[in-house]
């Protein structure tokens, strides 16, 4: 049975497409990054791609605009941007949130009622302010009729080769208590590491470490960081950074092909967060970005080098939304057939 889905912050398609995969049907995504949108057509020729700002797209009549009945959509997803809140020592309600994106999300949760909603973040979200962030996000949404629980997912345990953790938000409505239930998914058996992603990878574009840069990494044993260089490269190197405490792990950090990816950022070039790749003294590829992402081979990227770096560094890992998505799947096919009343 195929149940139907809107997508908030669609992005480059990472958290739509496994959502498909798990047997969604995505009846609108909402994206105002017309790069990303135009990655959403490209592959999805058939999905309601909506390049609007959600702020203005929220004031419209949602049930209209999606022809839906109130409680008849079975799922609301999307990662909002995390932001604080002004607390002026009250309790929050929606009205008191207005104005950030998790708002927007709020909004579409309060005017669609549906049966259930995924929201996801990085994972800094759980301490955020003290952990009065999300306390508040979860006020909101029990206010507005659901039961809500979190947990702390890492992609490396559902068939993902990167270590990127991300909070994942689960709420069922109110009146499917006792017929929904919602079960996070169970880490895999396995978890893959570089060697089983980056195999036949197809050719794309990618950055260039500079020459300087380049004759650092020749330094660096393949698990190896900024420690493993001789120390007056190190020293050279690090610049100030040298003598500051911490590890500093990701700083000059080569990958081996036994280990998973860090968590990928937006551009492979950033110091602090280096991810140079096994043998090659180069930053991954963006068709190797794709992979450790878990997107298809088949799955293209719109826009120029640093636009696919950027979409895919945002994404949700698909291997990830899939499995998420499966879980919400059987917890909707358990018992998610009642609409709320109009």
């Amino acid at each position: 049975m195929k149940r139907k889905c809107i997508e908030l912050f669609a992005g480059a398609g990472g958290l739509a497409l496994g959502l498909e995969e798990a047997g969604f049907e995505e009846i609108g995504l909402i994206e105002i990054d017309k790069t990303a949108c135009a990655t959403l057509r490209l592959n999805r020729p058939n999905w309601n791609v909506i390049e609007d700002d959600i702020v203005e797209f929220s004031k419209r009549d949602l049930l209209k605009e999606f022809n839906l009945k109130k409680g008849e959509l079975d799922l609301l997803s999307g990662g909002y941007p995390c932001q604080s809140f002004s607390y002026a020592g009250k309790k929050l309600g929606l009205d008191d949130v207005r104005g950030t994106m998790f708002y927007y999300y709020a909004e579409f949760l309060r005017q669609l009622k549906p049966k259930m909603f995924l929201a996801e973040n990085v994972k800094g979200l759980t301490t955020h302010d003290g952990g009065r962030t999300i306390k508040t996000m979860v006020d909101v949404f029990q206010d507005l009729g659901y039961e809500v629980e979190w947990k702390v997912l890492n992609a490396w345990d559902y068939g993902v080769a990167e270590k990127r953790q991300r909070v994942v938000i689960i709420g069922a409505r109110n009146d499917l208590k006792g017929k929904v239930k919602f079960e996070y998914p169970k880490p895999h058996d396995y978890k893959p590491v570089l060697r089983d992603v980056l195999q036949n990878v197809p050719e794309s574009v990618g950055a260039q470490y500079p020459e300087k840069k380049k004759k650092v990494f020749d330094l660096v044993p393949p698990g190896g960081y900024w420690k493993d260089l001789p120390d007056d490269v190190a020293r050279d190197y690090m610049k100030s950074c040298y003598f500051m405490g911490g590890g500093r792990t990701g700083i000059a950090r080569r990958i081996s092909w036994d280990e998973p990816s860090l968590t990928l950022t937006c551009s492979p070039m950033m110091k602090q967060t280096d991810r140079c790749h096994p043998d090659e003294s180069r930053p991954f590829t963006t068709r190797e970005y794709a992979r450790i992402q878990s997107f298809p081979d088949e799955w293209q990227f719109a826009g120029k080098m640093n636009d696919v770096y950027k979409q895919i560094g945002n994404a949700v890992p698909v291997n990830l939304a899939k499995e998420v998505g499966i879980s919400i799947m059987k917890a909707l096919n358990k018992g998610g057939d009642v609409n709320v009343e109009s």
